[in-house]
């Protein structure tokens, strides 16, 4: 009895931590240029990992109702942070076509490509 109150605990601490994780990322993310969005990755991957860990043997039965009623709030919470991570993704692909094109209007300016010296079209 006494190994499974240590493991609620546990568990309580995990899910309280990925939920503290998942507040100040889906609060930061394209708002403040200074996240680490890496590392902030890094963090809600080892909670996972933890719960996976602390769970690995434990029946649905088992399973507190609190725990569940967490997990549905934190389950919210990742699919908004979801979103915003996508959002922020193809944010990022936009700025790197953006780029690329501007890269590639800078090569056309008017000097000869070297497409334009293939040796078959003489």
């Amino acid at each position: 009895m006494e190994a499974a109150a240590s493991t609620d605990v546990r568990i309580r601490n995990v899910l309280g931590r990925l939920e503290m994780i998942l507040d100040n990322e889906n609060e930061r993310i394209g708002i403040d240029p200074t996240f680490d969005l890496k590392m902030s990755n890094a963090r809600k991957s080892r909670c996972l990992y933890e719960l996976s860990m602390l769970n690995r043997n434990a029946s649905l039965d088992a399973v507190s109702p609190s725990f569940i009623d967490q997990t549905k709030h934190i389950r919210g919470k990742l699919m908004m942070n979801s979103q915003k991570v996508g959002a922020h993704m193809e944010a990022c692909r936009s700025v790197v076509d953006i780029l690329k094109s501007a890269v590639q209007n800078a090569d056309a300016d008017g000097i000869y490509s070297q497409e334009q010296f293939r040796y078959g079209d003489f």
